[in-house]
């Protein structure tokens, strides 16, 4: 779920009073740090991470890596709130390239203090535009918290960037694309019998009924859930999967 940020109350540091700067890592290692405005050209989907993914005993974050099928590579993630984002960009057929903490975000505030913020990814689209996405539950957001995403909006309409603060998404919707994702990799698309399952639901048709015409579905069915993942086929994620869901050719 995405909400609208709220006015942050008295007593915080408040939203930029002077410019934004931009540190980011390349793919070489190298540590780039120049004024947002000068930045805007930089493939923010390419770089790496300007802070690592810990683990250590009793912390209350799980991170992780995800297998990006988008990037054929990792993405990390700092909990599993993070996860079920970066999963969902990833199975998102608009988004072309995908970072975790692609950089940090400096600025001075009204009060004068430096303030510094990385958001959690930025994801590129196929048209050229760009998104960099937050992630935090609703009932987390302390009024620091606010103040960044608020300053991280500014910046973001700077550059013509979308901004996305995410909380809970949906449950329905995550349990669903969770179970695709575990078919996202290439070694499931195999291509006579997903010509096959084409075939089969050229018109929309019971999804466990279209996979039987296809062969045995204990070999096809891996192969259909590859073809939802990458949305050559079509099913209704609002509700639980079930044999009877129709799947259909997907609409474009």
């Amino acid at each position: 779920m995405e909400q609208k940020l709220q006015a942050v109350p008295g007593g915080v540091a408040g939203p930029p009073a002077e410019g934004f700067e931009v540190v980011y890592v390349d793919a070489d290692g190298s540590e780039t740090r120049r004024p947002l405005t000068d930045a805007w050209a930089v493939r923010f989907e390419s770089v790496m991470p300007v802070r690592g993914f810990h683990s250590y005993k009793g912390q209350r974050h799980l991170p992780g890596l995800w297998w990006s099928s988008t990037v054929s590579g990792h993405i990390g993630y700092e909990s599993w709130l993070e996860r079920d984002h970066v999963m969902l960009l990833d199975f998102d057929p608009s988004v072309t390239g995908l970072s975790s903490q692609p950089f940090w975000l400096f600025w001075t505030a009204e009060n004068g203090k430096a303030i510094s913020h990385a958001p959690d990814y930025f994801a590129r689209r196929q048209d050229g535009s760009a998104i960099v996405i937050d992630c935090r539950p609703a009932d987390r957001r302390e009024p620091r918290d606010r103040m960044k995403f608020e300053a991280t909006q500014r910046a973001c309409d700077l550059l013509g960037w979308e901004f996305r603060l995410g909380g809970a998404p949906d449950p329905t919707r995550v349990g669903n694309v969770r179970w695709l994702a575990g078919y996202r990799h290439p070694r499931h698309h195999i291509e006579p019998v997903a010509a096959m399952l084409r075939r089969a639901f050229a018109e929309p048709r019971p999804l466990l009924d279209g996979a039987g015409q296809a062969g045995d579905p204990v070999a096809v069915l891996p192969v259909l859930f590859n073809l939802l993942w990458q949305h050559e086929l079509s099913v209704d994620l609002s509700v639980p999967l079930h044999a009877d869901a129709l799947v259909s050719p997907e609409v474009l």
